[in-house]
């Protein structure tokens, strides 16, 4: 039922994030939909990609984004609105991907997908937490692509810094 409720909460608040004028208020809607999401992942037992939701993205990234908003939405003392330009086109768009996708989900054989079909439930006992799992898996059995990944990172953040920099002769 939770997880029923953090969905909705999470289709809706995205809905009006999308649908609103006011930028403002899409950001706090961005929020609850974060929010929405971190529940649903604590829902299924992955506590560390919770905590990463709303480190990174409500605690980082929303953050960014507001204060962003908030000291640009007010141009000579009037609030900037978003213009909603081919609201038919989108909502049609939007319609028929929703309309697609339902006829793909009803068609489906769901009921065969190996992770729905019913299993031996275990009392998890001395079983590591996901963390600790996740930090043996990526320093024994994915520790090439994590490395590859790291590199990619810092090639990135080089590029980054050379770009911002001030590239005039002295």
């Amino acid at each position: 039922m939770l997880f029923y409720i953090f969905a909705a909460l999470a289709i809706v608040s995205g809905a009006y994030m999308v649908l609103t004028r006011n930028l403002l208020y899409a950001g706090f809607s961005l929020l609850i939909t974060l929010l929405s999401v971190a529940g649903i992942y604590v829902l299924l037992f992955a506590d560390f990609i919770a905590v990463t939701q709303l480190m990174v993205y409500v605690g980082g990234v929303l953050v960014l984004i507001l204060f962003g908003i908030m000291l640009s939405c007010r141009v000579h003392d009037k609030s900037v609105l978003s213009e909603n330009v081919n609201t038919v086109w989108g909502a049609l768009v939007a319609g028929l991907i929703v309309v697609g996708l339902s006829y793909s989900i009803l068609k489906a054989n769901i009921s065969s997908l190996p992770w729905l079909q019913p299993t031996e439930i275990t009392v998890l006992g001395d079983q590591k937490s996901t963390v600790q799992t996740i930090g043996i898996k990526l320093m024994t059995d994915f520790v090439l692509p994590f490395e590859i990944a790291s590199l990619l990172l810092l090639i990135a953040l080089m590029g980054a810094a050379y770009i911002a920099t001030d590239r005039q002769k002295v």
